[in-house]
């Protein structure tokens, strides 16, 4: 109904699944994916807010076995090149860490970007062109905040090259791949980031990024 509002009041259980949802890599069981769910959790990803109600977004859905173990395939020799291009040290460190879950997740969503969407002048767009990938990206987080309210997981698959994803699932030659994501039921959500757990990188403070009025080096801080 035009003119009604909706509540204002802060919502415990959203901090809670912001604070759970973790990027799955070895947690995905293979189970069904109900399709119910699956069209729940696109739905949020569609109701993202978007430059000028473009929605540059589109969502090809991916269970086919042979698809995703071609792109599973693309994806290990893409991890190769990356680790060979680390120093010993930093290689060691890579090296137990699982960077996809194709095979084993139930489904692979590709997130896409459409920068036609809209027309050849949309509205929001005019000073940034970049506001349409931006919107794509709030998609894929209302997306993974839903995953995690339903008990899935997601993980956000990127190594891969453009031009291979577009070609594997078809794409437009204008429409870029912004994500492959795994989806699907998980054993567990594990309480601390893969990242973390493995001596990757710790999680910033919140005190680190935020500054007043002016950007300030945080070194600059350190030394007054």
């Amino acid at each position: 109904m035009i003119g009604t509002t909706q509540s204002t009041q802060p919502s415990s259980d959203l901090y809670d699944v912001i604070g759970r949802r973790r990027d799955v890599r070895a947690e995905f069981t293979g189970g069904p994916l109900d399709d119910d769910v699956l069209m729940r959790v696109l739905g949020a990803a569609h109701q993202a807010p978007s430059v000028g109600l473009t929605q540059p977004w589109d969502f090809v859905v991916v269970r086919d076995a042979a698809t995703r173990g071609a792109f599973a395939d693309h994806v290990a020799q893409q991890r190769t090149a990356y680790a060979d291009s680390l120093d010993a040290d930093r290689a060691a460190t890579f090296a137990p860490i699982k960077v996809e879950g194709i095979r084993e997740s139930s489904a692979g969503v590709v997130v896409t970007y459409d920068p036609t969407r809209g027309g050849p002048s949309p509205l929001g767009r005019h000073t940034i062109a970049d506001t349409g990938l931006y919107s794509t990206c709030l998609a894929i987080q209302n997306l993974w905040l839903a995953a995690t309210a339903e008990g899935l997981g997601v993980g956000w698959v990127s190594f891969y090259r453009e031009p291979f994803l577009s070609a594997l699932v078809g794409l437009p030659t204008h429409v870029r791949p912004v994500a492959w994501l795994c989806v699907g039921p998980v054993e567990q959500l594990q309480e601390v980031p893969d990242l973390v757990r493995h001596g990757w990188r710790e999680r910033r403070p919140l005190a680190d990024a935020v500054h007043a009025e002016r950007y300030t080096r945080r070194e600059e801080v350190a030394a007054r």
